[in-house]
């Protein structure tokens, strides 16, 4: 394996203007190829949009959703990796031919489809079913895998993409400022985005306090850290829906640490070099080569009924067919 340059980006999405984020799509990552990166990933539901999904009806989600790779977005996708010479990944809603619906992430270069991955973790919206599987795909030598938002929270989900292969995991969000049990989490207030340009530093502390950043570091770089591979973290920034999101795109090493991160109060990217010697350098390669499945495979695989709850979803009203 040869160093792979990888970009992150961040930006405010329109909620169900796929023309608009598209053109962003392009705009980004042609930043991103000036700036020398191979590969370019954009955050979950980049395409389409996300937290409006809550409200949508099972037919208003079939009319936002497409299938994939003969859907229009896949193809606007394609001409874009063709154009900027720069492998793609972004998300949308999916449906396929009996109408299931599916959160998907996308990987597209300039021949098309290289890999598509369904969110095993949906809540959005009680229309969209849950993917059943993993994905490991080949990329410029490097194996990747892909993991949607809360599917990172769930520690086994990245250990078996690791263990499958994967030196890369892409983990496309749209998270941090919700309200949540632990202790400094909740919304945070729009009027802090719009004053941005007058008072930066007042939306800064909330960007980086305990609704968004600080928590996030809890937990984000020991996905990295534990399994011994790189997380290309991608988020939006900006209102999504009436939610506010504080972006802080990052690209995490196997050790842990965080080497490019977005940290403008806008559309931005960061751009960091992936080397295969950090691999096995980190402790996270060895450990994975100490486990003793022998002890724990009775235990971790034990019949168990899936319970998945968002706080801040409890509230909403009940979705209509």
């Amino acid at each position: 394996m040869q160093p792979i340059k990888i970009a992150t980006a961040q930006f405010e999405n329109a909620s169900g203007d796929k023309t608009f984020n598209l053109q962003r799509i392009d705009e980004l990552s042609a930043r991103a190829a000036r700036q020398g990166a191979q590969v370019v990933a954009f955050h979950e539901c980049s395409i389409t949009g996300y937290t409006f999904a809550r409200n949508l009806s099972r037919a208003e989600l079939l009319a936002v959703a497409e299938p994939i790779p003969d859907g229009e977005s896949i193809q606007a996708l394609t001409a874009i990796a063709r154009r900027n010479d720069i492998a793609v990944l972004a998300g949308l809603f999916e449906k396929d031919e009996q109408d299931q619906i599916f959160k998907a992430y996308v990987c597209v270069d300039r021949n098309g489809l290289v890999a598509k991955y369904r969110k095993l973790h949906p809540f959005i919206n009680p229309h969209i079913l849950p993917g059943d599987r993993y994905v490991v795909f080949d990329l410029f030598g490097w194996k990747c895998g892909i993991l949607i938002c809360y599917d990172n929270n769930v520690v086994e989900n990245v250990r078996a993409t690791a263990l499958l292969g994967a030196d890369i995991i892409f983990m496309p969000h749209v998270t941090m400022m919700t309200p949540s049990t632990r202790p400094g989490a909740g919304f945070a207030d729009p009027a802090l985005w719009a004053n941005r340009e007058n008072d930066p530093t007042s939306l800064r502390l909330e960007f980086d306090g305990m609704k968004g950043r600080a928590w996030l570091m809890k937990w984000l770089p020991a996905r990295a850290y534990d399994n011994g591979i790189y997380a290309i973290f991608a988020n939006p920034i900006g209102m999504d829906d009436d939610q506010l999101k504080n972006g802080c795109s990052m690209i995490i090493d196997p050790f842990g640490d965080v080497v490019a991160e977005c940290r403008e109060l806008g559309d931005d990217i960061a751009v960091a070099t992936c080397t295969p010697e950090k691999l096995q350098q980190a402790g996270g390669y060895r450990y994975r080569k100490a486990r003793r499945p022998d002890l724990y495979r009775d235990i971790i695989g034990q019949a168990h009924q899936p319970e998945q709850k968002v706080v801040w979803l409890n509230a909403e009203q009940p979705i209509e067919e």
